[in-house]
């Protein structure tokens, strides 16, 4: 049975012959003519649709971006250069599936307002409040300034700026916030979610004690406990996440691990993407992480936390607990901040540490965040943000933000591409 399986009333996600900021959906209906009942249909289709049409290089683009993968035929360096052209079919690809989600949020969002007395529809609402500010937190943090849309349209739209996109996201997390409430299951977005997704974005903003206090309130409040890596990566139930995809869609490309194991794998994969020599070396054997994170595969070292190889696919994590203790210990800073740090290392069985420098204390928080984190997406954006870039990565200057795709650039002549590209 496909569980997120839609009739075509849910206005799927479509592409434009015109570009993807210009959407306009040729296969579904208009939003104004879809009924109270077909509601639940359009929200599961806006589940898949966020999760599924940015396609799997998004779930690790920061993962080849910041030094911790590498192919077979070359460094990390070489994979970055290569992969930061506007012709990069990653890039492109990644760019046109978050425009495509935001297509069928904004759908969710005009259908959902017209009925306001739906509980199920207002419930979508709050969670398509969430999602649009995922997406922008996605985009924000690849292309920088980029064009903000309350709705769809067949405009050509310029890019705002940096700052307007961030005050844009916060404003749609305060919304989710005034809608959202408890769920059963961490595969439906909840208030804890958007309060994760509001600790991120206050952290890359550089707002460190609301990010701290937001964190710290989801560590406090006992709804969530660090756990086994065993059952977090092996899809059993733990104390841990707080919101993740469950992936489970017939349609769903989403299969990391095919990427990540090789061929010898038990499970089989493409092999395409290892840890880089200087990410394995952060594993000590102490580290009870290192198992669940790190195999060996006849001789090669893989990522190991997304398990089903080529037999399926794996629940993507968006937010768990243990990146709020790196929130915490990070934006609190190195006295008040350590014994953070500190807890979430005694937890994976390494010892307490006590840096004697900010700056060595900051190069302890990206290691444990490279340690807790890998193939988990973060550690380019985690290098630009904290100024470590240019020396960790080698990057220039205009490397710290994506190109927009060059196509985007020919439609569109109101968009500015990225300077350098």
């Amino acid at each position: 049975m496909k569980k997120y399986t839609l009739p075509i009333i849910c206005l799927i996600c479509c592409y434009s012959c015109s570009g993807e900021l210009d959407q306009y959906s040729h296969g579904a209906i208009s939003p104004e003519a879809v009924t109270e009942k077909d509601i639940p249909a359009v929200r599961n289709g806006m589940y898949s649709c966020v999760q599924n049409a940015p396609s799997e290089p998004s779930y690790i683009m920061f993962d080849m971006l910041g030094g911790v993968l590498t192919t077979g035929t070359g460094n990390a360096k070489d994979l970055i250069n290569s992969t930061l052209s506007p012709l990069n079919s990653y890039i492109v690809s990644s760019w046109n599936g978050y425009f495509n989600a935001l297509y069928q949020v904004n759908n969710m969002l005009t259908i959902s307002d017209r009925f306001p007395y739906s509980e199920t529809g207002q419930l979508a609402r709050g969670e398509a409040y969430y999602f649009r500010a995922y997406i922008y937190y996605c985009l924000v943090t690849r292309w920088g300034g980029v064009p903000i849309l309350r709705q769809n349209t067949l405009e050509k739209v310029s890019r705002n700026s940096e700052n307007e996109v961030w005050a844009f996201i916060e404003e749609d997390i305060e919304n989710a916030l005034s809608i959202l409430g408890s769920t059963s299951t961490f595969y439906l977005v909840s208030a804890d979610a958007a309060l994760a997704l509001k600790a991120r974005v206050k952290l890359s903003q550089g707002k460190m004690q609301e990010a701290a206090d937001i964190a710290e309130g989801l560590i406090t409040s006992g709804g969530y406990k660090l756990d086994n890596f065993e059952k977090i990566f092996r899809k059993t139930m733990n104390s841990e996440i707080i919101f993740a995809f469950e992936n489970l869609t017939e349609e769903s490309s989403i299969n990391i691990s095919d990427l990540f194991y090789t061929y010898g794998h038990p499970n089989k994969g493409q092999g395409t993407y290892k840890p880089t020599p200087e990410v394995i070396a952060l594993f000590v054997d102490q580290d009870n992480r290192k198992s669940i994170s790190l195999v060996n595969v006849a001789g090669t070292e893989c990522i190991n936390k997304y398990p089903s190889g080529q037999t399926g696919t794996d629940p993507l994590i968006i937010s768990r607990i243990a990146e709020m203790y790196l929130i915490s210990a990070e934006a609190k800073g190195r006295t008040a901040g350590v014994s953070r740090l500190n807890d979430l290392r005694k937890f994976r069985g390494l010892g307490e540490i006590y840096p004697s420098t900010d700056d060595a204390y900051l190069t302890a928080i990206l290691e444990e965040r490279k340690r807790e984190l890998m193939g988990e997406n973060f550690m380019y954006y985690d290098l630009v943000r904290t100024g470590r870039a240019k020396v960790e990565l080698g990057l220039l200057d205009y490397q710290m933000v994506l190109p927009i795709p060059g196509k985007e650039l020919q439609l569109n002549p109101n968009l500015e591409p990225n300077p350098g590209y």
